[in-house]
């Protein structure tokens, strides 16, 4: 095989299943990009929750378009540090394909009903479907071993890289994933440390995160960044409890007023007109590129070589920043996620959830997709099947997920 990229080498571009080459001018890296991006699983991300529950309003984003926009951030970072653009721009599109109908919602909801088995997580997920669910390679036994995307791809996509672990809600494999989990981490001696490509991907989520859902949140008439200063006390809460448990308010109020003396920082409430808009989104473009460029910049800072790549580098990101993205993140979680209505209608969701998963398993196979009922009649027991049911509602979109619930459950 030919050397991928001259920082990246044969182990990296390696795949559980091997395969031939079929365009020898592509690196294994970009035909992992393509598998993603026409992966289905991506596509049913444009009906799924990412905060304002999907269709309900046509601004709004979904998860498709928070996946987009990290990949585009994501693979700007990439190229300044030296990784390879494909690897993350794959990693960024894969981050949320586990997640299940109704957003993190429904992946308490579904926690919940695979306890016994080991949980849920949609990282974990995001695993399962990359490497055994999603529709692409089958290894010599006729078992699909879903996108059979590179090494270095899926260490990128691996953004909890361990197994349930006691005390930690968040994991990046199940136990019955482990034999792929531990060959994508061939080599890796750090425990659980992440490689730069996932740090990136992670990071490009978080700027995401921080800034459209304060986008969408102005545009919805929820967030009005005016009153945020002098209603502080609730917001830095929020932000403590949800993100920077160790911010003391002094270091809050100056990542606030740094954020508010920004020469593009909106002067005026937002009032919907053409002019208010196109200075909202000049607001989310300065931000992400003030974000990125202060990651960048630190990181090359730190270890001083222009090309950067797995485990060579670690993303370093300044603490304001930090600060600073996490404020504005628990601003959004404030006014959008706690809002009374959103608790109201989180509860019909996670009720749904947990009375079609009850539907499912009393009927299985019936009911079930093609392959998923194949799944659970070669299960070898209970908890194996519970998890072919679980596999089965993580997959569906939040209006697929009500469609079969009215339909399943009298």
């Amino acid at each position: 095989m030919r050397k991928q990229h001259e920082w990246y080498d044969e182990h990296d571009a390696e795949r559980w299943v091997a395969e031939p080459v079929k365009r020898p001018g592509r690196t294994a890296f970009a035909r992992d990009r393509a598998r993603v991006l026409h992966s289905a699983a991506l596509r049913r991300l444009a009906a799924k929750t990412q905060v304002v529950t999907a269709g309900s309003d046509d601004f709004v984003r979904n998860r498709l378009t928070h996946s987009l926009e990290v990949a585009q951030i994501g693979r700007e970072l990439a190229s300044t540090l030296g990784c390879d653009p494909d690897i993350v721009d794959a990693a960024c599109l894969a981050h949320d394909l586990g997640h299940p109908p109704f957003g993190h919602n429904g992946e308490r909801a579904l926690d919940q009903l695979a306890e016994k088995i080991g949980g849920f997580e949609g990282n974990a997920q995001t695993l399962r479907l990359l490497t055994r669910l999603e529709s692409k390679t089958f290894d010599q036994n006729g078992r699909s071993v879903g996108l059979n995307l590179s090494r270095a791809t899926l260490d990128a996509a691996t953004k909890y890289p361990w197994p349930r672990r006691t005390g930690e809600r968040k994991f990046g494999v199940y136990d019955d994933d482990a034999a792929v989990f531990d060959w994508l981490r061939q080599g890796v001696d750090a425990g659980g440390r992440r490689c730069l490509e996932a740090q990136v991907m992670d990071f490009a989520d978080d700027v995401a995160y921080s800034v459209h859902d304060v986008e969408d949140g102005i545009v919805a008439h929820h967030i009005d960044l005016g009153r945020v200063g002098a209603e502080r006390a609730q917001y830095w809460e929020t932000v403590r409890r949800s993100y920077l448990p160790e911010a003391t308010d002094a270091e809050l109020d100056e990542s606030w007023q740094r954020l508010t003396s920004l020469v593009y920082w909106p002067r005026a409430a937002f009032d919907d007109s053409r002019r208010a808009h196109g200075g909202l989104k000049d607001l989310t473009s300065q931000l992400i590129g003030r974000f990125v460029t202060a990651a960048e910049q630190a990181t090359h800072a730190r270890f001083g070589r222009s090309r950067l790549v797995r485990y060579e580098a670690d993303l370093v990101v300044p603490s304001g920043i930090r600060a600073e993205i996490g404020l504005l993140k628990g601003i959004g979680m404030f006014h959008v996620l706690n809002s009374p209505e959103r608790q109201a209608r989180r509860a019909v969701q996670r009720e749904l959830l947990t009375e079609l998963v009850d539907a499912l398993s009393k009927s299985a196979p019936n009911h079930l997709d093609a392959a998923f009922a194949a799944d659970f009649k070669e299960a070898g027991d209970d908890s194996a099947r519970l998890r072919v049911v679980i596999d089965q509602v993580a997959s569906l979109t939040d209006p697929s997920a009500q469609a079969w619930h009215t339909a399943l459950v009298r």
